[in-house]
C-alpha cells in the first residue's frame, strides 16, 4: 500500500499506521478512507493529498 502526503503541511499518511485518533484503523488503504476524513495536522481535505 502506498503512502500519501498532504500537499499543505507535509503530513504523510502511512496505511501501516492508519490514523487511530481519526478513526482510521492500521492497514486501511488511503482510497478506503472516508471522504470526510481530514489531515490530522492541518485539517486539509483528503483531496489535498498526493501519492508518495
Amino acid at each position: 500500500m502506498e503512502k500519501n502526503v498532504c500537499d499543505l503541511c507535509g503530513y504523510v499518511y502511512d496505511p501501516a499506521q492508519g490514523d487511530p485518533d481519526g478513526g482510521i484503523q492500521p492497514g486501511t488503504a488511503f482510497k478506503d478512507i472516508p471522504d470526510t476524513w481530514v489531515c490530522p495536522l492541518c485539517g486539509a481535505a483528503k483531496t489535498s493529498f498526493s501519492p508518495v
